[in-house]
């Protein structure tokens, strides 16, 4: 049996192997972030069309994708078929900073081996969707809180990565909508 020595662990540590994440296009990256400089007004135009299946169930089509299917639990009248829709909404905050968090680090040259986000909301729903419910105003439901957690590991310091992860969430597209009103319109078809 051989002991383990802090010699021994210099040696496993120099050969370790590690696996970067797969990377975006660096330069296509600062070509976009130069044609938002050229033009910051510019803006694109994301489109769903989402269809009622059957009680809460519904899938949403984007592009050519599969469609997003989107359910309730039982104890809130779905099938629990699918992820509840505050669920999709904190799918899509997720993975926007997770696309922020990979573009500043590629911008910095930091290659990522690990990112993970993990997000919490506090959700309200005492209305029933305004059907017979409590009676609320549009601020006392939604979401009341989210918490997020980043899991984030690369070629850079701890506090590195933390300026990284900062720096993401304040340009996020999705986080600054959620925490900012925006227009919203409504009607019918």
């Amino acid at each position: 049996m051989t002991l383990a020595t802090p010699e021994r662990a210099a040696e496993v540590a120099k050969s370790t192997i590690k696996t970067y994440l797969r990377p975006i296009d660096r330069d296509g990256l600062l070509a976009f972030g130069e044609k938002g400089r050229n033009n910051p007004n510019t803006r694109g135009t994301n489109k769903v069309h989402t269809v009622v299946d059957g009680k809460f169930r519904t899938l949403s089509y984007v592009g050519n994708h599969t469609p997003v299917v989107v359910d309730e639990p039982p104890h809130l009248f779905g099938q629990d078929t699918a992820p509840a829709p505050g669920e999709i909404v904190l799918s899509g905050l997720g993975g926007c900073l997770s696309v922020g968090i990979t573009a500043v680090a590629t911008y910095r040259n930091v290659k990522l081996t690990k990112l993970e986000v993990f997000l919490e909301g506090d959700i309200g729903n005492s209305a029933a969707w305004g059907a017979n419910g409590a009676e609320r105003e549009p601020s006392q439901m939604g979401f009341q809180q989210i918490r997020v957690k980043v899991l984030v590991e690369g070629d850079a310091t701890r506090e590195e990565l933390d300026d990284i992860v900062r720096h993401a969430n304040y340009f996020s597209p999705v986080a600054n909508t959620m925490r900012n009103p925006i227009p919203f319109d409504i009607s019918l078809a």
